[in-house]
């Protein structure tokens, strides 16, 4: 198999393995729910009703399980098998085991129906090359493995064989590889169907639908947490054929890109990538031109530059800059890009302010606007005013509003948002522009969809609505196709089947969100909302709950303040709705002014993105809809909403999908860490559900999912029917039939079609369980038959053996019988004589003889054919040669010919060619004047061009100018139609108001005469009017009062305001403070980990430096060795020294000069002995020092070892203790978790203490987020002193570096001192540093001890309370008991209350308004504890955050322990290389002194030579003169002798300078060192003070906890007080329920209410149960506590009343509290075990850092030792040098002396010579010991004095860390006090505040009824006929209308203003 093979092959050897076959069927595997692997492989061992005993098949452990929740187990067959569709079992276990087994063989892609499921490999696979886009072109799906080629190729080839449209739809959650896949698409289709066949030939359009991809990328993907390339946007890419198959064209559509990403990011997370790329790619001169600054200076990069692992943002921003190239966008038009780009980051660097006495935004500083101004073309001061204070259209005016800051700053987002959108949808559309030029026609096409999937959040938005209604849509189109397919095949096979349309089951949610009316879904009534005057989301919610409350797929929230507003259930499952701020992202609304300004910019680009500004909803609109009813009506149609346009996209998307053959692919992550070859089965279950496999799968086993061809069904299962089918010929269906009814199949379970048997779901596995019953009946019996027939054989073979013993036997007897017969004797020794017996042999020989002769003769034979072959073979060969010779010649011939004839051609052509190069050139001549024509033509075309350009963009102007005026045109008109009416109104009142005139003239006479008998009514008229006005004015009077009142309430209200946000400011300051000291807290945990950390690398030290110890004693015992044989060696010199002095005295007493040299010899070698004897004796000192050493540090590492095998005992025996608590604790949990379904009935009991509680525990919360923000600050410190670690290792990695500098330069003796000096100032810095770290750990470690003690205490004390509550929870379940014989007796009473119902109505509306009040305090404890709940979630999720860091910082630790152990190899290495130098030096020595005395010898021969020659014939003159000149030499060797004795002096007094010099630069060193140590106890100190602060800080909390404890134990005492009050209360109600009979006719409502309260009631349990789901994991627990809960509310709500309820409510919440007493319990054994672990670790990080420290020191000495040793080495190297030089002057001298002497002095002579040799070695050894015996002198005097000083600092500080403990303390509490104060303050504030809203409520009230009495008055008058007029003042108020406005007579929709 290939590389690719296997990753798309299934092994079919595994697959097909009979054992696993037979494992299956005889263990009955089947498939158990698992928490951790989703599912597991059990075998059923037995069955006991509905429950079955499962064993687990990896553990062996038996557990029970429900039968409903065990699922079947496929047959091994189906191992890996590569549909699913396929399987026989089809179930989520079998589905899921089958995607994991192919995930973790490498098979990423699978088949499951229509669907291909493609999982996320997380690494590159080699399945995408040319080869295999070749190997699946043009194959069926079937013949190949499941591929994304193999989908992209069979839709291409029924696209081009069915001329039908196809589409590829990719769906999936983030990060699962839906872009990848679509790119892979899209890869294919461009190699396959390009009109170009070569990769290199490949046509610009291909290139281009390539090259489309990253520029999308570039623009509308980012980072997120999940995915580092998420695409934030969908698209559908269409991509159009022609006839022939290849690309014409390519189309892009978008959907719902987050372009609220462009403003603000998660942690961790990116914007779109262009943003980056531009600011690290842009040149200088780019830079300069787009104003673009550093990273952290733009707001809308929330993270700053955050970095994506293997991506260079700088090379991808050329690399889309070049796809743009590619794309044909100029230049111009990408500037403008990317101006835009750069301008919605200066957007989010404009700063608002709130000026001091108007909520009026200001802006300090607008240079950030003037860049954007700049960036777009805009005005600054327009730009600006724009923002602050922009026009709004009131009524017909536009009046200047003035903006808050937070108004200003929506507008700039809301802006910056809907910019970067546009300009993405012109990218598109330019995009698409450029796909589309080419002329070609497409006949066909395919779309590919890449859509996000299913998504199902804690709470979900607007945005999610949109997406889950798209896969809604989608997960339809999948039901309709596949039961359209599944029709088709039922037909074609003649199955009778009733059809059902699965794409009808999913109608109902679809309709909940998208239908239109009767009754609308929720996007039209968002729609509807968003034109409606003052609605609010609230509002919204309420119409939705109104309108869908009884669809069966929506729901209301359960509980009463929930977070979701409402849930839907989708076929993915239920999802929760929050409605926050849908009616703003549903209009998405901006700043009109602005819109204005952008369109009219002087930017071509930025004023073309801006086109249509009439069609967006400004936000004065906006704003209007709480303010002015009715203003937003007037631009109703002018723009349409964000869920509209979604709609009709959809549905176009919708509409193009159904006409298309869809391909289904889904993509799913297998874990959220991006780990190849890991899956969480979980996981990929929940995203199966949401993508619609497990839907499919659903349809799937309705029908009949297996299907089987006739002749496989026949070959497998016709075992089964062994006579069921006669022998002969048959029909495949026929025999297939006489087989199902032989099996006796139930009809219903099978259908027997043309070419298949169909079979529903798990037929074929209970088949294949009966094949496998069969075959191994069959193979026992055929095991049983093989078995006879061996043991049969052997049988036999048995009975022949012991026939054939029989005979042997005889034969034996009759030998033994023959054997001493003489005859027989006889008869054996003649028989070989015979001849007879020989004729055989004879016989044999001349046989051979003849074959030798035969094979002879065949071989002759054979040889004479091959001849004969041979020779005909020559002869034809011969004929053939002659005739292609004659052959040949006649070709010749004829080749001469047409040589001849073509020279003369030659000539004619060459005549011809003359002639055409002249017409050549004039052509050329033509061409040249043509082509300047040309070159004046094209300019002339491109001024043209520009001209046409400049008149279209002037023409655009123009018409965007037209049509402004036209729109102003139609206002005009409209004004014009307004007045036009309002005049023909006047015009018709004017006539009426004439023929009035006319009739009232007429009518005048008769009027005067009545006027007399009405001026008398008119004189009682003005009485009456006079004394209204009177009552007029005295009401304005009291109106003009209550305003006044109203102004002073209102800045009395604002001066609260103002006293409260001070308050709150304090507060946040206070917390701030608290948040620091928390951090400084987990920062010194975070030390306490790193130390842990560092102790395991200080024991791996400590083990490799005892080894070394061992090492070094075995060094020392050998240098003993060494030195008593050098001793020895001394003493026998010593002897042969004395012989030679005696045999030179009895010889050298002749010459005076001998004389003088022997007395210097002899003073040479007394000194020698002085000096050996004396160096022997320091040695030996040194030697007994070194071992003591050696023994006292041994002794010290191994109690060190000791204490900490002690501690680890001890910290394990803790560890247990804490167990058993904690277990004891859970046990305990269990209990009081059944107890509280009791103590629920008592909630009424505690309802005067509840808010109180609530208090105490909000309190409670707040230490406990303090701690968590002490625990951050811990942490903060944690990774700072991870960086001084990773700093310090980086120093030591130099320090290993210098050291090997100064091997390489060991020659120069000056450069090694300095660099020696270094070294030291580093180490000991270094030394410094860690001691001054450890003693802070060691404080630290103390005081942590401390609070452990602490810790414990409060333990106790929490289990003693315990216990107290358990007492309680047994009382309350009697109490319980009682209620309920008490509820029997109300039964009873009941009916008898009927009569007294009348009286008891004012009682109940008493009752009714307690009930409120009591359900609006429910409310709000239901808030607080939503609150409490976030809060611990919070917590969690902050511990696992810590929890992930410290195993973080163990990894790194773990790393550079590593890192360390290889720099000391390397430096065991080095030593070695040194060594081998060394050793290698001294080898080279000995071969140098072999030479010596090679050369001595041949001297000394040469010296008897001469001697000899003198013994022949030399005279004594001549002896004499020889002697002369030897004398001379003499001479001069003395004046050469002082001259080097000179220079020895002169190399002494240099080295007497160096050493002053070495101690001056000590003096130095020692200096420097000293003002280090100064510095780094200046830091300890400041660190040992924040520690102090940190300590008083939790001894302060843990005081708090205490009071918090105390106070509890009152509330407790409180509650038995209010229990035995409500105990009277009950038996005052027994009396009062007695005459309660009457109350019948009402119950039926009550009933009602009570089941609504108890509905919400059920939710708020069910919500607590889900939170002790997620901290507890007891689910199992939970759910028979729900069942309980059910069964005794069912039995409350026959027979349970009003108060009952509220006593219920008031349990629950004592329930609850107990909840959060007992959740604090829980969360303090959890710090008390962190705590306990601290200190396991600080223990064994102190020990490790003395084991770390001591090593450190003794690495220290040792690499001192090390260069001092080599810079004596060199020393002694060149003393040494010196000496053998001195040796070899000496070696001549005596050798001119011995020339005199005898030659048997010359032997003895030179034997001296090497003994003083070996004695100068011994000298050298002795003195490198004894340096190094010094040095380790020096060394531990140094660390007395710094243990001294340690001790000295140590003292100091603790002194001064108590006077900070006692400042501190001082000031924490002033700083209780203070907060005290403040929330004592803000208690009065607040009550302030409800006083005045109170007296604004009434003070409304009262103005409304005057209001009243002035109108009806008014109607009074009028009714009174008389031409009366009343000026009336109004007074502006924002609540209240005058009954004029309510009158029909204002037509216009638009009102007036107040």
């Amino acid at each position: 198999m290939s590389a690719a093979d296997k990753f798309l092959y299934v092994d079919r050897n595994l697959v097909n393995n009979p054992l696993a076959q037979a494992d299956w069927a005889t263990k009955k595997l089947v498939w158990v729910p698992s928490e951790r692997l989703g599912f597991e492989a059990g075998s059923v061992k037995e069955e006991r009703g509905d429950e079955c005993v499962v064993e687990l098949a990896d553990s062996g452990k038996k557990i029970r399980v429900n039968k409903d929740d065990i699922q079947k187990m496929n047959p091994p067959k189906f191992s890996k098998v590569e549909d699913m569709a396929e399987l026989t079992c089809l179930n989520e276990a079998s589905v899921l085991h089958n995607l994991k087994e192919r995930y973790y063989s490498g098979l990423i892609y699978t088949y499951s129906g229509l669907f291909c499921v493609v999982i996320n490999p997380y690494k590159n696979l080699p399945i995408y090359s040319e080869e295999i886009v070749d190997m699946y072109k043009g194959k069926k799906r079937h013949e190949m493995p499941p591929h994304i080629y193999a989908i992209t190729d069979t839709s291409y080839r029924s696209m081009m064989q069915d001329r039908e449209d196809q589409s590829i739809l990719c769906t999936g959650e983030s990060g699962a590889g839906k872009t990848e896949n679509t790119k892979k698409v899209i890869q294919y289709l461009a190699h396959v169907a390009s009109s170009h066949k070569t990769k290199k030939d490949q046509g610009e359009l291909e290139k281009q639908l390539l090259q489309a991809n990253p520029i999308l990328e570039a623009f509308g993907n980012a980072k997120t947490v999940k995915n580092d390339n998420s695409s934030r946007f969908g698209k559908f890419i269409r991509i159009n054929f022609d006839v022939n198959g290849y690309i014409v064209g390519a189309n892009i559509e978008t959907y719902l890109l987050e372009k609220s990403r462009a403003i603000r990011q998660a942690k961790d997370e990116r914007t779109f990538h262009i943003f980056y790329y531009l600011l690290t790619g842009a040149g200088d001169k780019l830079r300069n031109e787009l104003l673009l600054e550093n990273y952290n200076n733009y707001r809308f990069l929330s993270n700053g530059n955050v970095t994506i692992p293997g991506q260079q943002d700088k090379d991808l921003f050329t690399e889309t800059l070049e796809a743009m190239k590619i794309m044909s966008i100029p230049e111009d038009e990408q500037i403008g890009m990317l101006k835009v780009v750069a301008s919605v980051l200066q957007l989010g660097n404009m700063n608002f302010k709130k000026e001091r006495h108007t909520d009026q935004a200001s802006m300090p500083d607008n240079t950030a606007a003037q860049k954007v101004s700049h960036l777009m073309g805009m005005n600054v001061t327009d730009f600006t005013r724009a923002i602050l204070s922009p026009r709004i259209k009131v009524g017909r005016d536009y009046v200047q509003k003035a903006q808050t800051q937070e108004q200003a700053e929506f507008a700039v987002e809301a802006l910056a948002k809907a910019t970067y959108e546009r300009m993405f949808r012109w990218l598109v559309m330019r995009i698409n522009k450029a796909l589309d030029k080419t002329k070609r026609q497409g006949a066909s096409f395919i779309g590919i969809l890449d859509i996000a999937g299913f998504e199902i959040f804690e709470l979900n938005s607007f945005e999610q609505l949109c997406i889950n209604y798209t896969n809604e849509k989608l997960q339809q189109l999948f039901n309709h196709t596949m039961f359209i397919l599944e029709q088709e095949e039922y037909q074609r096979e003649g199955i009778e089947w009733s059809f059902i349309d699965f794409g009808l089951d999913l109608q109902p949610c679809i309709d909940l969100i998208e239908k239109p009316a009767s009754p609308p879904g929720i996007l039209a009534l968002l729609d509807e909302e968003c034109w409606f005057p003052k609605a609010t989301d609230k509002s919204f919610v309420e119409k939705v709950l109104q309108e869908q409350g009884n669809h069966p797929k929506f729901f209301k929230p359960k509980k009463l303040k929930d977070e979701a507003d409402f849930c839907i259930i989708h076929y993915a499952g239920k999802v929760d709705y929050k409605a926050d701020e849908w009616l703003m992202k549903n209009m998405d609304p901006l700043n009109d002014n602005v819109a204005t300004l952008l369109n009219q910019s002087t930017d071509k680009f930025v004023s073309e993105l801006w086109r249509d500004v009439d069609r967006i909803v400004g936000l004065d609109k906006v704003s209007g809809m709480s303010e002015m009813p009715g203003a937003f009506k007037t631009r109703k149609g002018m723009f349409r909403t964000v869920g509209q346009l979604y709609k009709e996209q959809l549905s176009k998307l919708m509409a193009t999908l159904r006409n298309t053959n869809p391909n289904f692919v889904r993509c799913i992550i297998p874990n959220h860490e991006k780990k190849a070859g890991k899956l969480d089965p979980h996981l990929v279950l929940d995203q199966l559900r949401c993508n619609g496999v497990l839907e499919g799968i659903r349809i799937c086993r309705q029908g009949f999912p297996n299907r089987i061809v006739f002749q496989e069904f026949r070959q497998r299962y016709e075992i089964l029917t062994p006579n069921a089918i006669p022998k002969g010929f048959m029909d495949g269906k026929q025999a297939c039939v006489l087989m199902i009814k032989s099996l006796e199949l139930d009809p219903n379970l099978y259908r027997i079609g043309q070419s298949k048997v169909f079979f529903r779901a798990g037929v074929l596995a209970h088949l294949e369980e009966e094949r496998d019953m069969k075959i191994t009946d069959i193979i026992i019996s055929f095991q049983a038959w093989c078995r006879g027939y061996v043991a049969r054989k052997a049988f036999a073979k048995r009975q022949q053996q012991l026939t054939a013993m029989k005979v042997i036997q005889r034969n034996c007897a009759a030998y033994l019988k023959l054997r001493n017969w003489q005859w027989w004797r006889l008869f054996t020794k003649v028989k070989p004589l015979l001849q007879v017996s020989r004729q055989e042999e004879e016989m044999l020989a001349k046989d051979e003889e003849l074959n030798k002769v035969k094979e002879k003769h065949l071989y002759a034979e054979q040889q004479l054919r091959d001849m004969e072959e041979k020779q005909q073979q020559l002869s034809a060969e011969k004929m053939a040669l002659q005739e292609q010779l004659q052959a040949e010649t006649e070709l010749c011939a004829e080749a001469e010919e047409m040589r001849a004839r073509l020279a003369a051609r030659k000539q004619e052509l060459e005549e011809i060619l003359h002639d055409l190069e002249a017409r050549v050139e004039e052509e050329e001549e033509r061409a040249s004047h043509l082509l300047s024509e040309k070159k004046k033509m094209q300019q002339n075309i491109g001024d043209l061009e520009q001209q046409l350009d400049e008149e279209e963009a002037a023409r655009q102007k123009l018409q965007l100018e037209k049509v402004t005026l036209e729109a102003k045109m139609k206002k005009i008109e409209e004004d014009v139609m307004v007045l036009d009416d309002q005049n023909n109104k006047l015009n018709k009142e004017k006539k009426l108001l004439e023929e009035r005139i006319s009739e009232f003239t007429t009518n005048l006479a008769e009027e005067e005469e009545k006027s007399k008998s009405l001026q008398k009514l008119k004189t009682k008229h003005e009485a009456m009017i006079t004394d209204l006005e009177d009552r007029l004015r005295r009401e304005e009077k009291q109106r003009q009062e209550l305003e006044k009142n109203r102004r002073k309430l209102d800045g009395d209200f604002t001066e609260i305001q103002d006293q409260i946000s001070e308050l709150q400011a304090q507060i946040a300051e206070l917390r701030a403070q608290l948040a620091k000291k928390e951090e400084e807290l987990q920062a010194a945990l975070a030390r306490m980990e790193e130390e842990a950390a560092q102790k395991n690398l200080a024991q791996k030290k400590i083990r490799e430096l005892e080894a070394q110890l061992s090492e070094l004693q075995e060094d020392l015992e050998l240098e003993r060795q060494a030195r008593t044989k050098a001793e020895k060696h001394r003493r026998d010199l010593g002897e042969e020294l004395e012989a030679l002095k005696t045999e030179l005295e009895d010889t050298l007493d002749s010459t005076a000069a001998q004389q003088e040299l022997r007395t210097k010899r002899e003073t040479e070698v007394a000194h020698l002995k002085k000096t050996l004897e004396d160096e022997a004796k320091v040695h030996e000192h040194q030697l007994v020092e070194m071992r003591q050493k050696h023994s006292q540090a041994f002794d010290e590492l191994n109690e060190q070892l000791e204490q900490a095998k002690r501690n680890k005992v001890s910290m394990e025996k803790a560890k247990q203790a804490l167990e058993s608590e904690r277990n004891e604790l859970a046990i305990e949990m269990q209990t009081l978790m059944q107890g509280k379904t009791d103590s629920e009935h008592r909630r009424k009991k505690a309802e005067a203490q509840v808010q109180e509680l609530q208090l105490k525990h909000s309190e409670s919360e707040r230490q406990r987020l303090e701690l968590a923000e002490k625990l951050a600050k811990v942490q903060a410190e944690l990774d700072n002193v991870s960086c001084v670690l990773s700093d310090v290792e980086g120093k030591s990695i130099k320090a290993a570096k210098d050291y090997s500098a100064v091997e390489s330069q060991l020659q120069d003796v000056q450069e090694l001192l300095q660099e020696e000096t270094r070294q030291k100032l580093s180490h000991s810095t270094r030394l410094r540093q860690l001691e001054d770290e450890q003693n802070s750990l060691r404080e630290q470690l103390e005081e942590e001890e401390e609070a452990k003690k602490n810790v414990e205490k409060q333990l106790q004390m929490v289990q003693a309370q315990l216990a107290d509550m358990k007492k309680k929870v047994e009382q309350d379940a009697g109490c319980l008991e009682s209620a309920e014989e008490g509820k029997k007796r109300l039964l009873r009473d009941l009916e008898g209350t009927n009569q007294r119902l009348e009286e008891k109505c004012a009682a109940y509306e008493k009752l009714d308004k307690t009930k409120t009040r009591l359900q609006q305090e429910l409310d709000d404890l239901l808030v607080d504890q939503d609150h409490l709940r976030q809060i611990v979630s919070n917590l969690e999720k902050k511990q696992k955050k810590f929890d992930q860091m410290l195993a973080e910082e163990k990894n790194i630790s773990a790393r550079y322990a590593e890192e360390r152990d290889r720099a000391e190899a390397e430096a065991r290495e080095k030593e070695t290389r040194a060594l081998a130098l060394t050793r290698e030096l001294d080898s080279l020595m000995d071969i140098k002194e072999e030479l010596d005395r090679n050369n001595k010898l041949l001297r000394a021969e040469m010296e008897d030579l001469v001697s000899s020659k003198d013994d022949v014939g030399k005279n004594v003159h001549e002896l004499e003169k020889s002697k002369r000149a030897m004398e001379q030499q003499l001479e001069e060797m003395k004046t050469q002798l002082e001259e080097l004795e000179d220079e020895l002096q002169a190399t002494e007094d240099a080295k007497l300078r160096l050493e002053v010099n070495m101690q001056a630069m000590k003096a130095q060193y020692e200096r420097d060192l000293a003002g280090r140590d100064e510095m780094g106890e200046e830091k300890k100190r400041s660190l040992i003070k924040q520690v102090r602060e940190m300590e008083m800080e939790l001894e302060d909390e843990r005081k708090q906890r205490s009071a918090a404890v105390a106070a509890r134990k009152k509330l407790e005492l409180d509650l038995k007080e209010l229990e035995a009050g409500i105990d009277m209360a009950n038996k005052n109600r027994d009396e009062a329920l007695k005459q309660l009979k009457k109350l019948q006719a009402q119950m039926k409502e009550l009933i009602r209410e009570l089941d609504d309260t108890r509905m919400s009631r059920e939710e708020i349990l069910a919500q607590s149960k889900e939170t002790e789901k997620k901290l507890k994991g007891m689910e199992a627990d939970m759910l028979q506590m729900q069942e309980e809960l059910a069964a005794a509310e069912r039995a409350k709500r026959q027979a349970q009343q009003e108060r009952d309820e509220l006593q219920d409510e008031i349990n629950n919440q004592a329930a609850k509290n107990a909840q959060v007493v007992e959740e604090r319990r829980r969360l303090e054994a959890r710090i008390t075990q962190l705590e306990e672990e601290l200190e396991e670790e600080q223990c064994n990080t102190e020990l490790t850092n003395d084991r770390l420290k001591k090593a450190m020191l003794q690495n220290d000495q040792m690499n001192v030792e090390l260069t001092a040793e080599r810079s004596s080495a060199q020393r002694v190297e060149a003393s040494r040098s010196q000496l053998e030089r001195q040796n070899k002057e000496l070696k001549l001298k005596l050798q001119e002396l011995e020339g005199t002497v005898k030659s048997k002095y010359k032997a003895n002579m030179a034997a001296l010579e090497a003994k003083i040799a070996q004695l100068e070695e011994q000298l050298d050894m002795e003195t490198r010991e004894r340096q190094a015996a010094t040095k380790l002198v020096r060394r531990t005097e140094k660390k007395l004095k710094e243990v001294i000083l340690q001790v000295d600092d140590e003292r100091r500080n603790t002194e001064q860390h108590k006077d900070q403990v006692d400042k501190l303390n001082s000031r924490m509490k002033q700083l209780k006090r203070q907060l005290e104060e403040a929330e004592e303050e803000a208690q009065r504030a607040n009550a302030n505040r409800r006083k005045l809203q109170r007296e604004l409520e009434d003070a409304t009230e009262s103005a409304e009824t005057m209001t009243r009495e002035v109108t009806t008055l008014k109607n009074k008058l009028r009714r009174g006929d008389l031409p009366f007029t009343i000026t009336r003042r109004t007074v502006p108020r924002a609540g209240v209308e005058s009954d004029e406005e309510s009158e029909p007579k204002s037509e216009t929709s638009e009102p007036k203003p107040e």
